[in-house]
């Protein structure tokens, strides 16, 4: 994974799933078969994970059969098969109406917070580029932000509005003396003063989310941001390259829940139809 250049937090989640199938299975790694890889995944629902993780879970353990045959040399057959992944349903990409938009932010405490969330929100940010965040690539005259080594190890440029200048400037005034590099430290406990973890900007989410009843994480912040975009009429292209989509087809799925837009293009199409309905029933 590292000769691939993945980055540590997918290692990481790799070594993890391995681990745990490792520490499960009760047979040598070699002995498995796909009846095990099935109980496994029998396991897993029982735990009662999301179809995609299973899916996951049964990817992982898939390339780690590939690296014990191809790296170690073992004679094995891999066990795991196609018809182990489960079926995936394609839920559309849900986003904030205006109104909660406007609720969460209210219940916001704190510059730090604030300015996270509306790098999310107005620069389209995934919540670990937001964590890894660095002086360096802010460019405040050019109203940019370099986003360095993103998802799938690709580079873009994003834009800053002027109330995420405002709130991220906001935040570097109180900010307290540190030598980390990335901007967003913790603020409390044994951490105070080090880079927040990725894990630390979810529980934050996570608590507003129960503060304002609202269902809501920090990639519902982007996906807002999307179809805000996509309503007003940006062109497909440039959400793409904002986002850091690498197919199209991903930043298509938010013309099905671009409500707004439908709606502008199906009325304003329905007057074309009805005044040629009008002129075709005159000449008639």
């Amino acid at each position: 994974m590292k000769r691939r250049n993945c980055s540590p937090n997918t290692v990481k989640n790799y070594l993890n799933i391995i681990k745990h199938f490792v520490v499960w299975v009760d047979v040598p790694v070699e002995n498995v078969t796909h009846l095990t890889i099935s109980h496994y995944i029998d396991h897993l629902m029982r735990n009662r994970l999301a179809p995609k993780t299973i899916n996951c879970h049964v990817n992982c353990i898939r390339q780690f059969y590939h690296y014990l045959r191809d790296e170690e040399g073992l004679a094995i057959t891999n066990p795991v098969r196609r018809s182990h992944l489960q079926k995936m349903s394609r839920p559309l990409p849900r986003h904030l109406r205006d109104e909660q938009v406007e609720d969460f932010f209210k219940v916001v405490k704190g510059c730090r917070d604030k300015a996270m969330f509306m790098l999310m929100l107005r620069c389209g940010l995934r919540v670990e580029e937001v964590a890894n965040l660095t002086p360096g690539v802010i460019d405040v005259k050019r109203r940019t932000i370099l986003i360095d080594d993103g998802k799938g190890g690709k580079d873009r440029i994003v834009y800053m509005s002027n109330d995420v200048l405002q709130s991220l400037s906001s935040y570097l005034k109180v900010r307290p003396a540190s030598g980390a590099r990335k901007i967003f430290l913790s603020e409390k406990g044994e951490s105070r003063g080090k880079p927040i973890s990725i894990r630390g900007i979810q529980r934050r989410m996570e608590r507003y989310a129960r503060k304002t009843k609202i269902k809501v994480s920090c990639h519902h912040l982007r996906h807002t941001m999307a179809t805000q975009l996509l309503n007003a009429d940006a062109d497909l292209c440039t959400i793409q390259d904002l986002l850091g989509h690498s197919n199209v087809k991903t930043t298509q799925r938010y013309c099905r829940v671009s409500n707004l837009k439908v709606q502008r293009d199906y009325f304003k199409a329905m007057e074309v139809i009805m005044q040629q309905t009008a002129c075709n029933r005159n000449a008639g």
